[in-house]
Parts: C-alpha cells; structure tokens; sequence
C-alpha cells in the first residue's frame, strides 16, 4: 500500500497539497536516464549485519543485469548519508561517481549488448530513521514491551536506495527475484520476502536468517524485519498463509488472522490465483501501520477492526474488517503484480487496491454493506488536481484522489457495464492479462475498452486526468426532460438513472443537450441516482 495516505489528519491536509516542488535529486530518481535505460537487472542478492544497539547496517549486495544498450557507465542508487565503500566487478575495483544519491559506475570500456554481469556493491552507515512511517520512509527503530529490539523500514514514494544500493525505478523490477540474507543479534529473528531457506549461526552474536523472492519484486517491497518473533501457520488448499507477530500478541493474532482465508478466497474468486504462490503469502507485525511489501506484508493496525479501531467510510460498514490486513494484502494483486511504469500512475496501484476493499465487504457482507462503504468515501475525495501525476520525476507526497475517486471511478465503470457477470469476468481477465506486468493508463484504458466493446477513453480522461466530477445538468419544463453532461472531454458520455413517481429510468447522455418525455408526478421527488455513478448533478432553468 501506499504509504501516502491513512489517517483523518492526512485526508484532511491533503485536500490543501499545494503544486509540488521537484529538485535535480527527483529528477536523477524518478527519470529514465540513459544510464538507467541500458541495462536490465535480473536479480539481487543481498548480504547485511544490522545492528539494532547503533542503527547500523553493513554489507554488500549482489547486482546482476543484462546488458541492453551499449554502455560503459551504468547509474545505480544510494542515499548520500550511506557510504559506498567499493564497488567491485570481476574481482577488480572499478571507478564510481556520485552526485547525491546517484552512484555512477565507470566500466572503463563498454559491456557487451546482450551480456549478463554483476557488480558487488559493498556499502555500510546508519539509515535514515523515519519520522511517521509509513508516511515518512526510512526504518524504525522500536522496542517490544520486554524492551527486545522491534524494527522495520517502509520506503515507498521515498526510495528504496534509502537503504540499500539498488536501480531505484519502478520500471525495473529483478526478473529472477532475490535474496535477502540478514544477520541479527542472537535471540531475535529476521524476516524478509519469500521463502526462508534456513539460519546460519554466525558465532559473533549473531543469526543470519536467509530468505529468496523467485518472482519478480518492486525495489520498494523488498524488506527487512526483526522482533522477537513467533511463527503461525495456516494452509488454504496449496496455498502457504504464514503470521509472523511478536511472542506476546501470539494469542490475540491467531484470533484475530482469521479473516485471511475468507479473505483469500474472495480475492482468488474475483481477481484470480494468488499471484506470488512460489513465494507464499506473509502477514509480517510491523512497528508501523503497514504496507504491501510482497510476500512479506507489513502488518501494524493493532489486531483492531477498521483503521486503527476507526472506519474511515464514517459508514459503520469499514469496522467489520481489518483495513490494513484486507487493504495490503489487494495489493499483492494490484501494485505488486500489476505495476505503474511511472509513480505519476499510482492510481494503478490505489484505484484497484481501493476498490478492492468494497469486494472483500461484498464477498462478506453483500452488494448493500459494499455499495455503502465505497459511498462513504466520496467525502474524503479532494477534487483538487488530476489523479494522475507528473512523469519523470520522483515525489513524497501523493494525491488522496488517486484512491477513493478512482476506486468511485471503478465502481462507477461497473455501472456504466451494466452486466455483473460481465464485469466480474473482465475484472479477473484484467488482473491475469497484466499479471507481473508493469504498465500504463493508456493499457488499462485499452484492455476495459476492448473487453467492455465501449470507447472509454473519454470516461477514464475525464476522472484522471481532469479535477473535476462531471456534472449532469438537467430541467425539466412541460413534460419533457432536458439533459448533457458539462465535462472537460468533450467527448465524454456516459448513462445515468434517475427515479420519478417510483419508476428508475436509465438514460445515455452526452455533452449535448438531449431530450425525453417525463412524467415527474410529485417534482419534489425526482432524484439522480447518485450511489451507482460518480457525478454532480445541477438543475438548470
């Protein structure tokens, strides 16, 4: 999950963002450089001590890459607080430059088009701690309540070059996974992404636990953890369901988890097989809220309905689940297997996971309970600037829209359809088309289009890319009703309902006037269907 928005006071402060600043630092992060365009990594292997007492970290890690474009310099990434202490390549130091947390590595003669290398990057220091996590990226650094080391890190929006030296852009994710071999003092356990494949006792004080991701991963998701942890185990027919929580919320967590195979299972019906089922499905306790780190989700709400013991719908509807748990574990489907080229297209992420929750409840709870929390949502939708962002350049603050309007704009394009059979199934073919894809709006518009037989390119414009809800302007004198939508696509268009005198009337508008004959019976009881589609209406005279 994105770590841009959770709380009332974030929804709240949100609604004012002002533009955003970008610096030549967002640049050399969120921008497809030559440097970076030349190569393709295929896995990372890493290899670290983290010492909790001094907030520190050592070691190296393993790039291995496919040449794609001839090159003898290739940018990999580093915070500039973090030390590179050698960068070696077929056992030779090569030349490195860095311009704040860029690294640039001179190979002093071109590689070979079509050739696989790896670099060992060695580097040590003390990563930035987060002030808010998940809000704030960097680790945390906390105490169990026997005062036993308790830490995580979350780096979405911030960068996972944070902490270790990496290719930090989305576009690039390794092809054949990784590795994440991580040495802890004695008495504690680490876990990371995938499948654990042993410990190694170090006979310095410390345990190295072993972990290896053999699908493909989001730079941002791959994680450490380390508590005092305890193992739960649950099996949902081949799938793996592993908890990992602190010794003293065992109890309470093999309660509380229990909400994962329905869960699971009404995930699986509408969106297809758990993604990443070679790599098993983890809910990891967390000292922070969460986050959809993959095959190791970030788990911290609590063991608490809703959000934090809130429901952010204001509906009553959002504490009959665990937000974080329903929210971070869509994510696998929506962020983690289907990925945006570009950050500026997180409502591919968020819009989906978003929407996502609404399909739990219906699962659960049935079409009404869904229908009314998604509705509860309109009022945290800002309507302040387009969902989708600016390209080529990386940022720390999103856009709240990108989650509740493009969840509202799903479920209004479930109306727009009109077949639930039909859309349940486009749904699922979606999220199994793009499955370990990273993509574009322009490929979600395509695919719904195709698969609906309609042009929505005008309706996805219209909700992405422009701040404002389309508005329905009607009258109605003598008996005949007048309507269009006022929208910034002029082509835009798109039904609507309406009921009168007990009657539900569904008509197709466009940006031009159109009329219909109406018997309004009692005026006062004439009403746009506002819950199946995302609109404003106003009456006209």
């Amino acid at each position: 999950m994105t770590k841009f928005v959770y709380s009332t006071v974030f929804f709240l402060s949100s609604l004012t963002l002002l533009a955003q600043d970008f610096t030549r630092r967002d640049s050399l992060q969120g921008s497809l450089r030559p440097e970076r365009t030349c190569f393709d990594v295929l896995r990372y292997d890493l290899n670290l001590t983290i010492e909790p007492k001094y907030k520190s970290l050592v070691g190296f890690n393993d790039i291995t890459f496919k040449v794609v474009e001839k090159t003898a310099k290739i940018q990999l990434d580093l915070f500039e607080n973090m030390k590179v202490d050698s960068i070696v390549f077929k056992n030779k130091k090569l030349t490195y430059k860095r311009e704040m947390d860029a690294v640039f590595v001179d190979f002093n003669s071109p590689l070979e088009i079509n050739s696989e290398n790896s670099v060992r990057f060695y580097y040590s220091g003390s990563p930035l701690k987060a002030k808010n996590a998940p809000w704030d990226g960097g680790f945390v650094w906390s105490t169990d309540s026997n005062g036993k080391p308790f830490v995580g890190v979350a780096v979405q929006g911030t960068g996972a070059s944070l902490w270790y030296p990496v290719k930090d852009h989305q576009t690039d994710e390794p092809d054949h996974g990784a590795s994440i071999k991580v040495a802890v003092p004695n008495g504690l356990t680490n876990v990371s992404n995938g499948r654990f494949l042993g410990l190694e006792k170090l006979y310095n004080g410390f345990t190295r636990w072993d972990w290896e991701v053999v699908n493909p991963i989001n730079n941002y998701n791959i994680v450490i953890n380390i508590g005092d942890y305890v193992h739960i185990h649950q099996q949902l027919d081949d799938l793996d369901l592993d908890y990992y929580v602190l010794a003293e919320n065992e109890e309470k967590a093999r309660k509380h988890f229990e909400e994962v195979i329905p869960m699971m299972e009404c995930f699986q019906m509408r969106f297809g097989k758990y993604p990443f089922y070679k790599d098993g499905y983890k809910l990891v306790e967390t000292p922070y809220l969460g986050m959809e780190h993959q095959s190791a989700v970030a788990y911290g709400n609590k063991y608490m309905k809703g959000y934090l013991g809130s429901d952010i719908s204001g509906t009553g509807v959002g504490l009959l689940f665990d937000f974080i748990t329903v929210h971070e574990s869509a994510h696998e489907w929506f962020g983690n297997s289907i990925t945006s080229k570009d950050i500026a297209d997180m409502w591919i992420h968020e819009s989906f996971t978003t929407y996502a929750e609404s399909v739990y409840v219906e699962c659960q709870f049935g079409y009404q309970k869904a229908q009314k929390y998604i509705n509860g949502q309109k009022k945290l939708i800002a309507n302040k600037k387009p969902v989708i962002g600016q390209f080529g350049v990386n940022f720390k603050t999103g856009n709240s829209d990108m989650y509740y309007k493009g969840a509202l704009m799903l479920n209004t394009l479930r109306n727009v359809i009109n077949d639930d059979a039909k859309w349940w199934a486009m749904f699922k073919k979606y999220a199994e088309t793009f499955q370990y894809k990273i993509i574009e709006t322009n490929d979600v518009v395509q695919f719904f289009s195709q698969e609906s037989g309609l042009n929505l390119t005008p309706f996805f414009d219209e909700y992405l890319k422009n701040k404002d809800l389309p508005v329905l302007e009607y009258k109605i004198k003598k008996g005949t009703l007048s309507y269009r939508w006022k929208a910034n696509e002029s082509l835009f268009k798109m039904p609507f309902e309406y009921s009168s005198s007990g009657t539900t009337v569904r008509l197709d508008a466009t940006t031009t006037w159109q009329e219909e004959p109406i018997k309004v019976g009692d005026a006062s009881k004439f009403e746009i269907e506002t819950e199946k589609f995302l609109l404003k209406s106003k009456k006209v005279e």
